[in-house]
Formats: structure tokens, C-alpha cells, sequence
């Protein structure tokens, strides 16, 4: 039987996350913290041995837990359930899968606080698995409240997380995140911290889904209207609803054979190269800028940032080999700029 830890933050959370689960226990770490493991039979009688935490909200503690659970449970897949507030293209009762996590308070504290970017991935196979189940209507079988009249969606897109408690799209927190990570369609306080800690460890996939429970102004009213529940209902069943349709025996070999290539890192000499290859192949940061978006659908400013040209390009050799994408980074330079020397000669 394979093994998966789902983390939440709050109550409401981990009692959606329950209530999919039988043969409760619970379990006491020795550093304190309470887990409650159970048992998930997913299609064609495939059986999940789940562990399930309440962390509290914030993304150092999710960080923290989520290291402490993969060390506990020695788990395949790791999630995040919980609910977010809404910035765009959702709707009250919508679930959201994150591609990606923006850890949107990075930065630097000048007259105006500069963003840099700091992002973290969700794991290849499990987006791939959201956006095949995301198709389908199957996953509303399992939501364990009532359905509106609306039927609930599921968008797989980038989150932003941060710290504060966003309570206004009058705020200047939430005018920063429109400004710099624009795609983002929602966001909480945990995931930035989850993946950062799930990407320390080569032996789990981990991915963040989030149920809509607000809109961002009128929080309060939401709240009291029950839509944090009805949320947290809607994100545990798309979660389960993704469990029960993983290949879970070859979970390792998905991972081996669907994500990219990947270099080992590069030694100070060798980024140096690579730094001065792709400043000369790409003049302006605007040439490179529209190269990442041509080739490989990235954005400059939500990757890599600097104070001058020379350390925005550094960053982003930094971000791709963070990633494991170096040799994505290498070829899709070279099929822009075919022509240029230095990239030529240039391998990984």
C-alpha cells in the first residue's frame, strides 16, 4: 500500500480532508506533533495509507511540517488542501490546483518595495493529473455537501502566498501581487513554504489545491455565509478525486520519464559562461525577456530579478537550476539565437 501525507491549516480544512478517510488512528510524533492516519480505496480497489496534520496557518510552519510528515510517513505524494481567496477567473466554490507557488513578500525594501521573485513548483505528474481530472465531472461525486446551483470549476493555475491576511483588492498588498505575478488566480498563506520543503526531498510529489472561499472584499460576509466549508469540501474531494486515479506503483518512473531533463549544477566557472552566453546571444534584458516567453513560456519578472542586467541573467541560470530546467534554458536560447558563437560552443 502506498503512502500520502495531505497537510491543512486550519479546522474546517482537516475535517473535509477526514471525512474521506476510514480506519482513523491517531498518531504522536515525539516532537509533539498529532496525526491521525486512515485508509483511502481509490478506483480499481487501489488502497492510499494517508496521513493527515492541522499545521496552523503560515508558510514557515507548513514548511517545517511538511519536513517533519515526509520524514514521519516516508510518503510517494504530499498535498496541501485548504481554501484561498479569489483574485481572478474563479468563482465562490471553484477549485484551484497550483502550477505554481509565488512566494510574494521577497524582495527588497528601498523607497518602494521591489519584488523578487521566488517561486516554487508543484510536481509535473500530479498538474498533468489535475488538469485530466480538472476535464472531467467525476471529482463532484465525491464533494460531501450539498451542490449549489452552480456547479463548481477547477482551474490549474499559479497562487500567490504570502503572510498577510488579504482583506481588500484596495490594499497595497493585493495591488503588488496583480502588478508583479499576474497570473496568479488566488491566494493563501501556506503553499510557498509547503513546496519549499517538499522540494528538498527527491522522494515525494507534492501539489497545492485550493477551494475558493472568498472573493477578497467581503470576506467576513463569506465566512459567515459558510463558504470556507463548503470550500474546504470542494478542495478535499478534487484531491481525493486525484489520488484515486494516480498510478501510484510507478509514481518514481512517471516522475523519470515526464519531467524534463536536468544537469547537474553548474560549477562558478561554468555559470560565468553561461552568463556571458546569454548576454550576448540576448543584448537587452527586453531580447531575453521575449525569448523566454516565445520558447518556453516563462515571465522574466516572475523568475528572475536584479539590479542591473548582468544579475538578472545570473538569477535566472539560478532559478533554472533550482528547477532542474538548465538544459530547457540552454536549448531554448539556442533555438532563438541559432546564429550566436557562444551559445554554440556552450553545453551543460
Amino acid at each position: 500500500m502506498s503512502c500520502a501525507v495531505i497537510l491543512t491549516a486550519i479546522p474546517v480544512e482537516y475535517m473535509a480532508v477526514r471525512s474521506h478517510l476510514l480506519e482513523l488512528q491517531e498518531e504522536v510524533h515525539d516532537g509533539g506533533t498529532i496525526y491521525e492516519r486512515g485508509k483511502f480505496v481509490g478506483n480499481n480497489s487501489r488502497s492510499w495509507d494517508v496521513g493527515i496534520v492541522e499545521v496552523g496557518a503560515g508558510n514557515t510552519g507548513a514548511a517545517f511540517e511538511a519536513e517533519r510528515a515526509i520524514a514521519y510517513f516516508k510518503p510517494s505524494v504530499v498535498l496541501f488542501v485548504g481554501v484561498a481567496g479569489g483574485i481572478k477567473d474563479v468563482a465562490l466554490g471553484d477549485v484551484v490546483a497550483a502550477t505554481k507557488i509565488y512566494g510574494y513578500e521577497s524582495g527588497k525594501v528601498q523607497e518602494e518595495f521591489q519584488p523578487r521573485p521566488d517561486v516554487g513548483e508543484s510536481a509535473y505528474n500530479l498538474i498533468h493529473r489535475a488538469r485530466a481530472e480538472a476535464r472531467k465531472e467525476d471529482w463532484l461525486q465525491r464533494i460531501k455537501s450539498p451542490l449549489g446551483d452552480r456547479i463548481p470549476k477547477v482551474l490549474v493555475a499559479p497562487i500567490a502566498a504570502g503572510g498577510k491576511v488579504i482583506a481588500s483588492r484596495r490594499s497595497s498588498v493585493f495591488k503588488l501581487i496583480q502588478s508583479n505575478y499576474g497570473d496568479a488566480v488566488a491566494v493563501e498563506m501556506e503553499g510557498r513554504g509547503f513546496l519549499q520543503a517538499t522540494h528538498a526531498s527527491k522522494q515525494v510529489d507534492a501539489l497545492v489545491i485550493r477551494g475558493i472561499s472568498d472573493l477578497i472584499d467581503g470576506k467576513s460576509r463569506t465566512d459567515k455565509a459558510g463558504w470556507q466549508e463548503i470550500a474546504a469540501y470542494h478542495a478535499s474531494a478534487f484531491a481525493f478525486q486525484i489520488l484515486a486515479n494516480l498510478n501510484h506503483t510507478n509514481l518514481q518512473n512517471l516522475k523519470s520519464v515526464d519531467t524534463p531533463s536536468t544537469a547537474s549544477k553548474l560549477t562558478g566557472s561554468r555559470k560565468r559562461e553561461f552568463t556571458e552566453a546569454l548576454m550576448d546571444a540576448f543584448r537587452s534584458e527586453k531580447d531575453l525577456e521575449m525569448m523566454l516567453s516565445y520558447e518556453l513560456d516563462w515571465k522574466l519578472n516572475q523568475v528572475a530579478g536584479g539590479d542591473n542586467y548582468r544579475e538578472i541573467v545570473f538569477n535566472l541560470i539560478d532559478y533554472a537550476e533550482a528547477q532542474g530546467q538548465l538544459g530547457e534554458l540552454l536549448e531554448a536560447a539556442k533555438r532563438d539565437n541559432p546564429g550566436n558563437p557562444m551559445l554554440g560552443e556552450f553545453y551543460l
